[in-house]
């Protein structure tokens, strides 16, 4: 299952989450987590006006909060990894990507 954010994509495979964003700078390789180290999910869906996003939670890691201003208001930074910005058309499929890797972590 693959969903396309504003600026890279998140696949599922089942057990393996991998977030691929599309470089600003130098190019980041991609980050995957495992469906069973998810200790929650935060999604917020796109609207006409503001992309959404989809965050993975970790143990021991801080999750990054939500950007004030006018460009990013309202979903984390660009350069949180455990995250990606997504657009209005993108909220099927990354509702239903976050019900499976909640499934995935029963």
């Amino acid at each position: 299952m693959d969903v396309k954010g504003v600026l890279g994509t998140i696949s599922f495979d089942g057990e393996w989450i991998t977030i691929t964003k599309t470089p600003v700078g130098p190019k980041p390789a991609p980050v995957r987590i495992r469906a069973v180290d998810v200790t929650g999910t935060r999604y917020k869906p796109g609207t006409r006006l503001v992309h959404g996003y989809v965050q993975f939670l970790l143990p021991g890691a801080t999750a990054a909060g939500e950007k004030g201003g006018i460009l990013h208001a309202g979903r984390p930074p660009y350069d949180d990894p455990h995250s990606l910005s997504i657009p209005r058309k993108s909220n099927d499929l990354a509702e239903k990507l976050v019900a499976a890797v909640e499934q995935a972590r029963a």
